[in-house]
């Protein structure tokens, strides 16, 4: 699966981050170690604080900075109004993506 996984990743992982936070506010490691634990091991813990801040930008997430027992204040994110609408979007995109390729692996029915 490797590279081919790690392209499809590279267009799902926003989404992906968005549904982790639709269920409960998180910070970046903690969203690392979550996606690792699904299976997700090549996902480098760079790549998802790029993908935050990319998303904090775009205004989807809300950003509270919590003190931390080790070292400087923790950065955390939680799902916000325009980031709910965005999801939703997302998963109806995925659901019709879903559909039709699941219709060409039946043979095109």
């Amino acid at each position: 699966m490797g590279k081919q996984l790690t392209e499809m990743l590279k267009g799902t992982l926003e989404g992906i981050v968005l549904a982790l936070l639709s269920g409960r506010p998180a910070y970046g490691y903690e969203i690392t170690v979550w996606l690792r634990d699904q299976g997700f091991t090549d996902v480098a813990e760079g790549t998802i604080y790029a993908l935050l801040v990319r998303i904090e930008q775009r205004g989807f997430v809300d950003v509270e900075k919590v003190p931390s027992e080790k070292g400087p204040p923790r950065k955390v994110y939680s799902l916000n109004a325009q980031g709910r609408e965005y999801l939703e979007e997302f998963w109806r995109t995925w659901s019709f993506l879903a559909a039709r390729l699941e219709q060409l692996r039946e043979g095109g029915k």
